[in-house]
Parts: C-alpha cells; structure tokens; sequence
C-alpha cells in the first residue's frame, strides 16, 4: 500500500514538475517577444471586447424594453382593441378584416356588466397642433381617456392634478400635458390654469406629467390627455375605441382572471359562439414581454456569432504566430528532445504558450469590453448592461480558440526528428 501511494505521489510530483517547466518557458517565450505577444493578442481583445460590448448593448435593449412596457402598460393592467400587437402588414390586415369594431356603446357594456369589479379606461388619440398665444406645438399626442386612467398605469405629475370623474361626465374642457409640451409653450412660468388651444377649443390645464423619455421610439413627453367626453365631441365616435382593463383594488382578481372576465363579456356582446375565436385583440405585459424576448433572442442568435467570428481570426493569428515561434525554436527543441524531453512535453509547452496568449487576450477583453461598454453608456445616454454571461462566454470561446489554435503548432514541435531539429541554423 506504501509503495502504491509513493509511486501515485511521484507521478503527481513529475506532473506538477513538467506542468510548472513549460508554464515557465511559455512565459520566457512571450516576455521574449513583448510587441509580437501584443500583437497576437489584439485580435482576441477586440473580439472578446466586441462580445461583452454587444451583449451589454443586447441586456440594455432588454431593461429598456421592460421599462418602457411598464411605462404603457403597468404591471396589472391589459389593452383591448380592435387591431393590437400585430407584427407585419398582412397581419395588421386580416385582423382589420376580421375583427369587430369596438364601440362606446360596448365599453358602456362592460362597464354595466363587470365595472365592480374591473377598472375600464378609453384610449383613443390623434395628432394636433397645441397653441398658447403665438407659441405652438406641433404634432402633439393627444389622448382621450377616462379619469380612472391614473389607477390603472403610473401617471406621476410634477404640477397639479389629474381630471375627475364630474369633469369627465361633465365634458370639462381640461389637460393634463407632457413635459414636452410644457417647456415649449410655458418656458419660464407654470401652466396651471392657462387655457392652450386643441382644433379650436380652448382647455384650461390643471396638470403636467413627469419627464419620461421615449418608449420603443416615440416620445412620451408630447403628450396631452383630456377626458375621453371632450376628445369624442372635438373628432366624433366613428374610429373603433381602445382601452385599458384592470382589477379594482379589493376584486380579487388576477391579471389572467380579469381579462377572462372581460373576454366572456365581450364575446356575449359580439355574439360569439364557443368554437369561434376571439373577434378582437388583446395584448397583456407578458405578451409584449415574450415577443420582445423572442426579437432579442433572435437579435442575439445572429449578432454574437457574427461579433465571435473576430475570436476565430485571432485564433488564427496565434496560430500563424505560434508556427513561427515553432520554426524559430527548432534547434531549441532538437536539444531538449537531445537531452531526454518528451514529446509530451514539447507539446505541453507550446500549446501553454498559445492557451496562455488566449487567456490574456480574454482578460484584457474583457476589460476593455467594460471600460468601452462604461464610455459608451455615458456619452450617448443609452442603456447598457454588463452581465456574466457573456462574459463567461467570450472568455469560454477564447480559451477554446487558444487550444485550438494552439494544438497544431504544438503537435508540430512535438514531432519534429532531434537529429534534424539539431541541423536547423
């Protein structure tokens, strides 16, 4: 048992010895040769740099995406429409064709059937022009919705209020207006209780949203919201209404569990038998969420591989790199297989050598990935997030590029005749 154990310790010690020699020598040959180790490294850094840029930059889009979908929607409320989340133009088209119009007088429905119990809020809008004396401003959203809106979706306001319910029954001329809008036609003085002109009426304004920034694209600070009975007396009842639904406070109900309800009360208005689908749209957080992770992994699917492909030149680059230092070195090599080297050991060198370019050039990748990744963020304003995973996946597929674009070199070396290496000047 003894002798068992002592000839298993030899062998660990004459592998640790080994290990530790070519480790040593790998690292005498890249000190040797500073600027050319640098220059093998570049195309490893930029690629891995390149990976963890575009993976912060695909994890950025994600977060900005949730946060804008919070923005729309909340976390609990749905939207039902006639045409909502359709994803190409034929599409947009048979659910045109297909589905009903929804009226005023089928949200009145569902108010009278299920309003205990679900929060109900119109959301129609148009683009106009919003004038304050000789100051305008031009192609302004302005949306028709209920005073119950603020319940349903976090509607912040940084001056004033909201418009109540009376003001809505009673077809109150009153805004409420984006940050936009405020800075261009009230600079220097509050808007509160100043009349702006909307096609010809004028609204007093009693309120101004807070700052949003833009959501997938399109400002959210020019925006003007007046009661949902004053935008259908300025552009009438034809268009189709939208709205949002949410469970009253107390209901009991879920997400999933109200927007059934909404569902079986809408199909009983339009009539709908049990086999037939439903004849309008619907769109939930989650819904949005899926389709945005369906288009970021798809955007990742195509754009990390392309961006990896720079890993692969710079394996190719060790590689050239590493055959030179292979013929450069071949009298080297002829002596130590001369004075008893393996040929496990000539290629356990070299094939350090090119693991430990690669581990470097992942390093310092990855680095740079997060210094550029920080620059970048600062600059433009935009939203990007560093997360492990890609890192972990830059530094993977540089350390497999480092074997293997280092195993043919070494296995060169490995082979090479000592009486011929010897020769070589």
């Amino acid at each position: 048992m003894a002798e068992r154990w002592g000839n298993l310790r030899g062998w660990w010690v004459r592998c640790w010895y080994n290990l530790t020699s070519a480790l040593g020598l790998a690292v005498d040959s890249i000190r040797a040769h500073k600027l050319r180790s640098f220059l093998t490294l570049l195309g490893i850094i930029i690629g891995v740099a390149s990976v963890v840029v575009v993976g912060a930059a695909i994890e950025g889009l994600g977060v900005y995406a949730e946060e804008s979908t919070a923005k729309v929607f909340g976390s609990e409320t749905y939207f039902i429409a006639q045409v909502a989340g359709i994803r190409s133009r034929k599409e947009f088209f048979d659910h045109l064709r297909r589905n009903k119009t929804i009226r005023a007088d089928d949200l009145r429905f569902l108010r009278t059937t299920t309003g205990e119990l679900i929060h109900y809020s119109p959301y129609q809008f148009r683009a106009a022009d919003v004038t304050y004396r000789d100051l305008r401003f031009e192609g302004a959203t302005i949306l028709g919705v209920a005073a119950s809106l603020p319940e349903m979706r976090d509607i912040n306001l940084v001056e004033g209020r909201f418009f109540t319910e009376q003001e809505e029954r009673t077809k109150q001329a009153v805004a409420v207006v984006g940050e936009d809008v405020r800075a261009r036609l009230f600079p220097t003085s509050s808007p509160l209780e100043r009349k702006v002109r909307i096609q010809g009426l004028e609204f007093r304004v009693i309120g101004v949203q807070e700052k949003l920034g833009s959501s997938f694209g399109r400002s959210q600070d020019n925006m003007v919201f007046i009661p949902h009975s004053v935008f259908t007396r300025l552009y009438g009842t034809g268009q189709s209404v939208m709205f949002f639904g949410r469970a009253r406070p107390g209901a009991g109900l879920s997400l999933p569990e109200a927007l059934d309800l909404t569902r079986v009360a809408l199909r009983t208005r339009f009539r709908l038998r049990p086999t037939e689908p439903d004849r309008f749209d619907t769109v939930t957080p989650d819904s949005v969420r899926s389709f945005i992770d369906q288009i970021l992994g798809l955007i990742s699917a195509v754009v990390v591989p392309v961006t990896g492909m720079s890993l692969v030149v710079g394996g190719i680059v060790i590689m050239n790199i590493m055959l030179v230092s292979v013929t450069e070195r071949t009298r080297e090599i002829g002596i130590r297989k001369s004075l008893g080297a393996r040929v496990s050991d000539i290629r356990l060198q070299f094939l350090l050598e090119a693991v430990l370019l690669a581990a470097a050039g992942g390093a310092a990748g990855v680095l740079a990935g997060v210094a550029l990744t920080r620059v970048l963020a600062g600059v433009f304003e935009i939203s990007l997030r560093i997360t492990s995973t890609y890192v972990v996946m830059a530094l993977a597929v540089s350390s497999a590029v480092g074997i293997a674009s280092g195993w043919y070199p070494a296995r060169r070396a490995a082979r090479l005749d000592p009486v011929v290496a010897l020769r070589a000047e």
